[in-house]
């Protein structure tokens, strides 16, 4: 791999982020934002339109000009965002299918513009990763974009990226998942014994849509699973669980935990505007909204902590 793509899209790796070393991070600073993207998905407008996932994204100069919609207005954020988070399906094109590498070029070469002291934070998708999870699938996916779930600090706050395929599907890499569920477990035993001021999930597939007793749904985790993660969360604290997967927007709270659903940069599947999603964390809660692509070009600078600090 070449030098530049190792700085942006490798930063992942040995479970943390390197570009926020944990010794500076620990200790709680001042209210900071951060963007979070999902669903780029280049391939499935085409797809859609045409009523064939499977076959039909042969084309994704829409999702393209988007995407690169989307990185123009962070780099004109001021003050810059702490880092932009991804939440999955980088791309459409599943693993071991045509047009696969070619969507992935397309991305990386238009996420290299965004700005150099925003870090880039990427989430697996079910697209990215197979709908079967395998543990080649996976592989491939960390030698593009590095770990599929870490962890990483920022001015005091505990960030936890996670594999939710591992939870929708797992029958194929059944130890990927046991191990993912430790370190969990460890990670949720730091939040739970407070050492964080916050502690914010990323992961694709929300847990729910609306409500935690919702029925099972292509674009929710199964009860079983659902009801075991939401536990976890509860105890330990966790404040917000960040999604995308819906092409819509959505969530609900579940006691003490906001369960915040993006709709998606790329395709839309309801009423909402391609956009993202501005997350401003304060000493004492976390607040977001969704903008249009559109509505965040033209923000005022300091907005986002002017109105939430």
């Amino acid at each position: 791999m070449a030098g530049e793509d190792t700085d942006v899209f490798f930063r992942a790796r040995n479970r943390t982020l390197d570009v926020f070393p944990e010794e500076k991070e620990l200790q709680w600073k001042s209210p900071f934002y951060f963007v979070q993207g999902a669903d780029p998905q280049f391939g499935l407008m085409k797809a859609w339109s045409v009523g064939d996932c499977e076959n039909g994204g042969d084309e994704w100069e829409e999702e393209m000009k988007l995407t690169q919609q989307a990185v123009q207005a962070i780099n004109k954020l001021s003050p810059k965002p702490k880092f932009f988070v991804l939440c999955g399906d980088l791309i459409h094109a599943m693993p071991g299918t045509q047009w696969r590498s070619n969507q992935i070029k397309d991305l990386k070469e238009i996420l290299k513009a965004v700005d150099k002291e925003i870090p880039l934070v990427f989430v697996s998708g079910n697209h990215d990763l197979g709908n079967v999870p395998t543990s080649e699938t996976i592989a491939e996916y960390c030698q593009t974009w590095g770990d599929d779930y870490f962890s990483f600090w920022v001015g005091g706050v505990l960030f936890l990226v996670l594999n939710s395929q591992l939870y929708a599907d797992s029958s194929k890499c059944l130890n990927l998942k046991q191990a993912q569920d430790q370190w969990l477990d460890t990670q949720l035993a730091i939040a739970k014994q407070k050492m964080c001021k916050h502690a914010i999930v990323f992961q694709h597939i929300p847990l729910f849509l609306k409500n935690v007793s919702e029925e099972d749904d292509y674009f929710n985790l199964s009860k079983p699973v659902r009801q075991e993660l939401v536990d976890k969360f509860t105890k330990a604290g966790i404040k917000a669980v960040f999604s995308g997967h819906y092409h819509r927007n959505a969530g609900g709270l579940c006691k003490d935990l906001d369960m915040v659903v993006s709709s998606a940069i790329g395709c839309q599947l309801g009423e909402d505007t391609h956009g993202l999603r501005v997350v401003v964390v304060t000493a004492e809660k976390i607040v977001h909204r969704y903008y249009s692509l559109n509505k965040l070009t033209t923000l005022p600078q300091n907005m986002y902590l002017k109105r939430n600090c």
